[in-house]
């Protein structure tokens, strides 16, 4: 049976945290709704001290902002966005359109159509998270979107310059400097300056995720994106080291961040929580990581590799980073989690940043029912439908009639009646409750 030898908050202590945090966000988008640009500029003010005439960024601003960084700078997020930009074209290449001929002369088809408008969300509040720049847009314009816009609050007093950088490198056709409920709900909604969008995507705080729940029927989401969770899983082929690393790595995102080691090792579990104490005593972002352990780490020894899993798809972690003698048995027996990290050559950061896969995961236990961001969430798959002859509407149209009559769907049973009588020639009942000729328009 699983040990705990460390928990986190209780399951109330987070429904309470939620509640409080739904209750601001549904106040605020109502006002955002009701007032437009004049909300949008006091919440700026309140939340990021930010004020300007136009938070949408002029031509002349994005390239002082690319400028201002050095040539290494400018090649690294290239390298970074040509990895995403590969790999969205192959997750691209796999969704093709498709039409066949199901039946003689029934021809049925799907399309893959863009959404066409996509807000982007870039958070930089702490830290000048660029990598969501390159996530969201790049993944966007892979997909066709012709219109993206993105939002990133300001850092430091200004708008972030490696931010904008990567948002206009990636394609992004209107810049924002707007952060928080207030750029959500101005993307989502629309005000005065700035046209609504068709869906919402990109990580954020709590703050952001639940907009975008709120709001989501309105417009589309890519997912339930929050506060970053992290996983280790790991047997004492590995030490506490990395495993502790590996874990604080994600930690420092922010107070609310989970981070959970699972192993079958009651060893390594008690080296890894030194490695942890000894790690935040050096750690520059110890002030967020350390807040995250102690309130949401958690520690878990398990009896073998078949429970771990049993532990790890119940929590159902954002990132998974499995570091045991066979890395590939939770590949192929694990269901619920957002990314897996195989192996200790790999890592989360890795994700993050540079490999080329997704980094905007589903949290919150969300991995159950999906994955994360992808060229295929920009895209809607809409069906088509053809007949071609006479003998496939008659065919068709007889069963649908039958089957009408069968709910009592009249008007739905006359739609198929009508072609069966003008292109089969055959004298059919509407749904059996009159006669051909009361439907039938006279010469």
């Amino acid at each position: 049976m699983a040990k705990w030898l460390k928990r986190g908050a209780t399951a109330q202590t987070k429904k309470d945290q939620d509640r409080k945090v739904r209750d601001i966000v549904e106040s605020t988008l109502d006002d955002i709704e009701q007032r437009g640009d004049v909300a949008v500029r006091e919440l700026s003010i309140k939340f990021d001290n930010w004020d300007r005439d136009s938070y949408r960024l002029s031509d002349r601003e994005i390239q002082d902002a690319i400028d201002s960084l050095t040539a290494q700078n400018l090649k690294d997020i290239e390298f970074a966005q040509t990895q995403v930009r590969n790999f969205a074209q192959i997750q691209r290449a796999s969704m093709t359109d498709v039409e066949v001929e199901t039946l003689p002369g029934v021809i049925l088809g799907h399309k893959n159509l863009p959404v066409n408008a996509a807000g982007c969300y870039v958070p930089g509040g702490k830290y000048p998270l660029l990598a969501s720049a390159h996530m969201s847009v790049i993944t966007a314009k892979v997909a066709g979107v012709p219109r993206i816009v993105t939002c990133a609050p300001p850092f430091n007093g200004k708008p972030a310059p490696a931010i904008v950088a990567a948002q206009a490198m990636a394609g992004a056709d209107e810049i924002y400097a707007l952060g928080g409920i207030q750029a959500i709900g101005a993307m989502a909604l629309g005000t005065e300056t700035i046209a609504p969008v068709d869906m919402l995507v990109g990580p954020g705080n709590a703050f952001v995720a639940e907009a975008k729940r709120q709001l989501f029927g309105r417009v589309g989401i890519d997912l339930f994106a929050g506060p970053t969770e992290t996983m280790v899983i790991a047997d004492e082929t590995v030490d506490g080291e990395i495993c502790a690393t590996d874990l604080l790595g994600q930690a420092e995102h922010g107070p609310d961040s989970p981070c959970v080691l699972i192993t079958t090792s009651e060893a390594l579990a008690k080296d890894t929580m030194a490695e942890i104490e000894r790690l935040l005593k050096i750690l520059p972002t110890a002030e967020y990581a350390r807040k995250a352990w102690d309130t949401f780490g958690e520690v878990i020894v398990c009896e073998d590799e078949d429970e771990m899993i049993k532990v790890a798809d119940e929590i159902a972690s954002e990132h998974v980073q499995v570091m045991t003698k066979n890395p590939d048995y939770f590949l192929e027996n694990m269901s619920n989690y957002g990314a897996l990290f195989l192996g200790p050559r790999t890592n989360v950061a890795y994700g993050d940043k540079t490999i080329g896969t997704n980094h905007t995961l589903p949290t919150k236990k969300a991995c159950r029912y999906t994955g994360g961001l992808w060229v295929g969430k920009f895209l809607k798959t809409c069906t088509y439908q053809r007949i071609t002859t006479d003998e496939a509407t008659t065919l068709i149209g007889e069963y649908c009639s039958r089957l009408c009559a069968l709910e009592g769907f009249a008007g739905h049973g006359e739609q198929a009646n009508i072609r069966v009588r003008r292109y089969g020639k055959r004298n059919v009942p509407y749904a059996g409750v009159a006669t051909p000729s009361e439907f039938t328009k006279a010469d």
